[in-house]
C-alpha cells in the first residue's frame, strides 16, 4: 500500500514531474517507422510523457519530433504542408526543419531577420529496426540506444495497443506473473494438460513462491513451484528501466524468444503498449488487422482494438460459466486490458492489500520511486540509462533441480544475446 503521495510520484510523467522527468533522459519507442512511410508524408499526432506532438519524415528521410503548436500563433502543425525539408504552418507560411529551426518566415519582410530568431521545441530522433525512437531528455549528448534485443534483428515483429489507464498499471501487470495461471489459464486443470508441461504444473499448484533481485538493469523476478518428480518450475521475467518488461508467456521456453514489451506513456491516463520481437527464420508477423479499429489522426485514435471497454471487451458469459475460458474473454491482452482498466486510468494504491506474490511489484514500484528521487535530488543517472548492455536478458519458462541458485544457474541462456543486424540506422 502506498501513501497518496507515492501514488502521485510512481504515476505522474509530465513536464516538471520527478517520473516524467526520468524518463526523458532514456531513449524510447516513439511511433512506427510504417506511420511515416516515406519523405515529405503526411505528419503525424503523437503524445508522449504528456507533451502534444507532431512527427514527420523530411524530404532527406529525417524525422522530425516537434510540438504540435506553431509558436506564432498557436495554430496546429498537424495541419502543415510537408515539404522541401521542413514542415509549414499553413497559417502563415513559417516552417520548421527537424531540428526546430524556423527557415522560412514568408509572413515577414524580406530584410527582417526575425525567423532566426524563432525556433519550435524538438525531440531528437533515432530509427532502428521498424521503431522510431525518441530522446526528450536534458543531455547534449543522448546516451546510446538501449541494447534490446528485440529491435536489434532485421526480421521482426511489432505491436502496439492503446491501452485507457496509466503506464504503470501495464507494467505492474507484467510483474505479477501468477495472475496467468488464474486470468490466462485458469481454465486449465491437471486433467486437460499434458503432465509434465508447463501448464501442467501451473494447474497443479496455483500458488506461487517469489525471488527477486535488484539489477543494473532494474529489477529481475524468478517465480517457482514443486513438479510432480522433486524439481521445480520456474517463471522468471525482468522489469528494464524505465518502462520495458521482459515476461516469461504462456509457452516460452527460458532463453528462446529475443523480445519485450514497453508501455510508453502518452499522459497520466493513455499508454501505448509496445510488443517488439525478433521472428524465428521462416516466421512471419501475425496479420493483425482483424483485431484494430482502423487508425484516426487524434491523439487517442491510434492502435485501438476492436475488443474493448466501450463493449465490455465481448465478454462470452457461456463461454467463462462452462470453463472454455476462465474469463470468458478472448485474447491474452485484451484479458490484461480488461482488468487495468477496470481499476480505474490511475489505480488508487492506499486502497490495495498486497500478499507475498506481490513481492515484484512492492519492491519494483520503490526502486522507481527512489531512482527518480535519486536523479531530481543529485543527478544519480537511473538504472540502465548509460548501460546499454544491461539490457542483455531474455524471459521464459524452466524446469530446475530443485534448490539450485536460480539466477547463476540460468545465466547463460538468460543472458543469450545474438543481435542479427541492424537496418535503417538513421539519425534525426
Amino acid at each position: 500500500m502506498l501513501t497518496p503521495e507515492e501514488n502521485e510520484l510512481l504515476c505522474r510523467v509530465g513536464p516538471d514531474t520527478p517520473m516524467g522527468n526520468m524518463m526523458r533522459e532514456y531513449w524510447f519507442p516513439g511511433l512506427q517507422s510504417i506511420e511515416l512511410p516515406e519523405p515529405d508524408c503526411a505528419p503525424v499526432r503523437i503524445k508522449l510523457l504528456g507533451e502534444e506532438l507532431v512527427a514527420f519524415r523530411d524530404s532527406n528521410n529525417n524525422v522530425g519530433l516537434i510540438d504540435n503548436y506553431c509558436p506564432h500563433r498557436r495554430a496546429s502543425l498537424f495541419f502543415g504542408r510537408n515539404e522541401e525539408e521542413g514542415l509549414r504552418c499553413v497559417y502563415h507560411g513559417w516552417k520548421f526543419d527537424v531540428n526546430g529551426n524556423c527557415v522560412d518566415m514568408p509572413s515577414e519582410p524580406a530584410e527582417s531577420n526575425f525567423k532566426d530568431k524563432v525556433r519550435i521545441k524538438s525531440y531528437r530522433t533515432h530509427e532502428r529496426n521498424g521503431i522510431i525512437w525518441a530522446y526528450m531528455g536534458s543531455r547534449e549528448i543522448p546516451p546510446a540506444l538501449p541494447e534490446l534485443e528485440g529491435n536489434m534483428h532485421d526480421n521482426y515483429s511489432i505491436t502496439v495497443l492503446h491501452r485507457n489507464c496509466n503506464w504503470m498499471q501495464g507494467l505492474e501487470g507484467e510483474m505479477d506473473t501468477v495472475h496467468v495461471t488464474f486470468l490466462h489459464l485458469g481454465h486449465f486443470t491437471i486433467y486437460n494438460t499434458e503432465p509434465g508441461s508447463m501448464n501442467y504444473h501451473q494447474a497443479k499448484n496455483r500458488y506461487g513462491k517469489f525471488s527477486v533481485k535488484e539489477t543494473e538493469h532494474g529489477t529481475s523476478y524468478g517465480m517457482w513451484r514443486p513438479t510432480d518428480d522433486g524439481q521445480e518450475y520456474w517463471r522468471v521475467g525482468h522489469i528494464l528501466f524505465p518502462f520495458y518488461a521482459m515476461v516469461p508467456g504462456i509457452d516460452n521456453q527460458l532463453g528462446s524468444n529475443a523480445g519485450f514489451l514497453c508501455y510508453v506513456p502518452m499522459d497520466d491516463h493513455h499508454t501505448l503498449e509496445w510488443g517488439v520481437r525478433a521472428l524465428k527464420p521462416g516466421e512471419e508477423p501475425r496479420d493483425q488487422s482483424r483485431d484494430y479499429i482502423p487508425n484516426g489522426t487524434g491523439w487517442y485514435d491510434r492502435y485501438n482494438l476492436d475488443q474493448n471497454w466501450g463493449n465490455d471487451f465481448e465478454i462470452d458469459r457461456e463461454a467463462q460459466r462452462n470453463n472454455v475460458s476462465f474469463t470468458g474473454i478472448k485474447g491474452i491482452r485484451q484479458q490484461d486490458m480488461a482488468m487495468t482498466e477496470s481499476m480505474g486510468s490511475i489505480y488508487d494504491r492506499t486502497k490495495e492489500h498486497l500478499g507475498t506474490t506481490d513481492q515484484m511489484i512492492i519492491r519494483t514500484r520503490r526502486r522507481f520511486m527512489d531512482a527518480a528521487r535519486a536523479l531530481m535530488e543529485d543527478g544519480t543517472p537511473p538504472p540502465g540509462l548509460e548501460t546499454p548492455w544491461a539490457y542483455h536478458q531474455r524471459s521464459g519458462q524452466a524446469v530446475l533441480p530443485a534448490g539450485v541458485d536460480w539466477w547463476e544457474y540460468t545465466k547463460d541462456v538468460r543472458e543469450r544475446f545474438e543481435p542479427s543486424g541492424l537496418v535503417m540506422e538513421m539519425g534525426g
